[in-house]
């Protein structure tokens, strides 16, 4: 495989690219919520996920505007720079609720558009999910966002878009991804139609960083735990989207292009598999 760096890019099923590493933000509030952002950028980071949910889009925006107008000796990244996603909440779904809430979104982060807007959730059943499909597929045509997507669904839930949007395809699967809870069945729906799956949560919970197995493996490497984890998803072609506020946590969490996990680390982190997210199971909604 080709050496893995900060600013590896995969390609999307609709000809954009999407910076394989990102920040993750849920729960970052405020003026943290800012400054992580922007020590995030200032260190090479392209990527910011933040949601609806997370009520944060204007501490993003607003970190990202103010990278594009730094003014420092070392490089900054402009807008187009930087790949900011947002999600469509459960609240918001339906054709015209999804675009309304979108442009609270553009307007609350001060952004022009969005590199990539997903559905966080197919919670509301099929006939809301697809008129929100519908809006993002719109939202794209008239420049709101680049490129569009889906969280947290099943195979029967992108076999239900293969039906109603054979040529607007998702760009994006975001799930819970980790050597603990895989999804191979997810996963493997994905790759079929060449839909990039995204991995938050992929530290698991706090407890498994501490196995002994997976300890061993930090061990070889001189690396930790969480080091070892965000590699795996890397490694398995996901964009990985660790979250932090916290700065050193966030430099720490982009150590990891020094080194490459071998097939029998692999292997031993594929064994680690409990069946079991921390959060939940999207493939249970109908």
């Amino acid at each position: 495989m080709a050496p893995l760096r900060l600013d590896t890019v995969l390609k999307l099923n609709d000809g954009r690219t999407i910076p394989q590493l990102g920040l993750g933000v849920y729960q970052s509030r405020g003026r943290a919520c800012v400054a992580g952002c922007a020590e995030a950028l200032r260190l090479g980071y392209r990527h910011i996920d933040t949601a609806q949910l997370y009520a944060n889009e204007a501490e993003v925006g607003q970190a990202v505007r103010d990278e594009a107008h730094a003014k420092r000796d070392e490089a900054h990244a402009k807008r187009d720079d930087v790949f900011v996603t947002t999600k469509i909440w459960d609240s918001n779904h339906g054709y015209d609720a999804a675009l309304r809430s979108l442009d609270k979104s553009l307007a609350a982060s001060g952004l022009a558009y969005f590199d990539l807007v997903l559905i966080h959730s197919p919670n509301p059943g099929a006939a809301k999910r697809l008129e929100t499909y519908r809006a993002l597929v719109d939202a794209r045509k008239r420049g709101l966002t680049r490129s569009i997507g889906v969280s947290n669904y099943g195979p029967h839930h992108l076999a239900e878009l293969d039906t109603h949007f054979p040529h607007d395809p998702p760009a994006v699967n975001q799930i819970e991804a980790s050597p603990f809870f895989q999804r191979a069945d997810i996963v493997a729906a994905c790759r079929k139609r060449s839909i990039v799956v995204q991995a938050y949560s992929p530290l698991g919970k706090g407890a498994f960083t501490s196995l002994p197995a997976l300890q061993r493996i930090a061990d070889r490497h001189a690396k930790t735990p969480a080091h070892v984890l965000i590699r795996w998803s890397l490694q398995r072609g996901f964009v990985c989207l660790p979250k932090s506020s916290n700065a050193d946590r966030i430099a720490a969490n982009a150590d990891v292009f020094s080194f490459e996990l071998s097939d029998a680390d692999m292997a031993e982190l594929d064994a680690m598999e409990t069946g079991s997210g921390i959060t939940w199971n999207p493939t249970l909604v109908e």
